[in-house]
């Protein structure tokens, strides 16, 4: 239930029509990008352990949610480090719900 709110939470925040940002970008952009897809690995791979396909489209649609931003969503920009960020996600999450399951066996 948790993994489904948390995508709920990153689809809002990847898809909402207009961000207001004050100032300029800073790199706590990038980490923002990190816990929006490192997070919502991390709990889809606990809540279904052999669901890598859903890793699968967690890595994919990075990209794709940047592509959309870019040229969909008139308020909103695309940036190819996000993307890069996005996916450093998937990789952080990965890693700890590996690291986790191994660290439970023992």
């Amino acid at each position: 239930m948790a993994a489904l709110v948390v995508v709920a939470v990153h689809l809002a925040a990847l898809y909402w029509p207009r961000v207001d940002i004050v100032g300029p970008v800073t790199w706590t952009d990038k980490v923002v990008h990190v816990l929006l897809f490192g997070v919502p690995t991390v709990l889809v791979l606990r809540a279904w352990p052999r669901r890598w396909a859903l890793v699968g489209l967690l890595a994919l649609h990075a990209p794709v949610s940047e592509l959309v931003q870019h040229f969909l969503l008139p308020n909103r920009s695309g940036d190819p480090w996000d993307a890069v960020a996005d996916l450093g996600g998937v990789v952080l999450g990965v890693t700890l719900a590996v690291v986790g399951r191994r660290r439970r066996r023992w």
